[in-house]
């Protein structure tokens, strides 16, 4: 997310009662998790096992639990709770706001677009030309809907993401501040739902089409031409590059790179990064012609086991 300023980390770290390290005059300029964070923004980490990923990363702000080197051109908040501190900032500087009506009055909609009856649409939404919204579906706050886009029944885009920490009192969920952006051309079938970013855009390339109950993580970021058929799931932060299929129920785990081209059989299971152009099968899924000669070869075991 960006920030309405430019702030000091002065003036960050007294937001949250916190000491730092560094010029006090040292800038931020926005706040992002990990997996998004750009020159001048701040980030957090609260285990010893991603210092290193945080500290490195183009983030130009630590928020961390433990004093430790800052790197040339960086700056250091240190907290005893980083997640909680990273929480209090974007509650900070982007509040939740219930909604009693629903269409939000602070949206843009194109006149060409047709919004359905029963559509909630949220605060700061932006609505293209051409665009059908069917009922029943919501339009979470800040989401941009590009031109000649579909958004079918019940759909859900801008949900919060899906992204907790584990405490002794149980799970405490971070703040979205994030949004989804679905651009030209996207149709999206009934009953899915795409979660938005925590702190940035889920985004969903021009042209791709989605069928019915899919669901889409925080954060992934989908190509141009890409198709997926029903009931796939996609975790967070996960990248498909230009025209992907996925066909039904295949799932991704967190932090892949699908490569361009890629096709996907049903029911498959993608734990790690699948190479541009190939086909894969299985779950684990593997190249679909390695997978097709193990399906034969199993089909023979009963009659190796007969000859023993």
């Amino acid at each position: 997310m960006r920030l309405n300023r430019l702030y000091t980390v002065k003036e960050i770290a007294a937001l949250i009662g916190c000491s730092f390290v560094g010029d006090e005059n040292h800038k931020v300029n926005g706040i992002n998790e990990i997996h998004k964070v750009v020159d001048g923004d701040l980030v957090f980490v609260d285990h010893p096992k991603y210092y290193d990923k945080a500290l490195s990363s183009a983030a130009t702000t630590i928020l961390i639990d433990k004093e430790v080197e800052c790197p040339e051109g960086k700056a250091l908040i240190i907290s005893k709770t980083p997640f909680d501190d990273f929480n209090k900032l974007t509650r900070h500087f982007s509040p939740y706001v219930p909604q009693s009506v629903s269409i939000a009055e602070n949206i843009t909609i194109e006149p060409s677009a047709i919004i359905y009856p029963n559509v909630f649409i949220g605060h700061g939404a932006k609505i293209g030309k051409n665009v059908i919204v069917y009922p029943g579906a919501v339009i979470g706050d800040n989401c941009i809907l590009e031109d000649d886009v579909i958004v079918g029944p019940n759909t859900v885009i801008g949900h919060y993401a899906f992204y907790y920490k584990k405490k002794d009192t149980g799970f405490d969920r971070m703040h979205t501040v994030g949004a989804v952006h679905l651009k030209k051309r996207v149709e999206i079938g009934a009953l899915c739902t795409i979660d938005a970013g925590v702190s940035a855009m889920t985004e969903i390339g021009e042209g791709t089409k989605i069928d019915n109950q899919v669901h889409i993580g925080h954060d992934t970021v989908v190509g141009k031409n890409c198709l997926m058929a029903a009931n796939v799931g996609i975790a967070g932060c996960v990248v498909l590059k230009d025209n992907v299929t996925l066909w039904g129920q295949v799932g991704c785990a967190p932090d892949v790179v699908i490569g361009e081209g890629v096709t996907v059989y049903a029911q498959s299971g993608i734990g790690k990064n699948l190479q541009a152009g190939k086909t894969y099968f299985g779950s684990p899924c593997v190249d679909s012609k390695v997978k097709f000669k193990e399906m034969a070869a199993l089909r023979k075991l009963p009659e190796i086991l007969e000859n023993l």
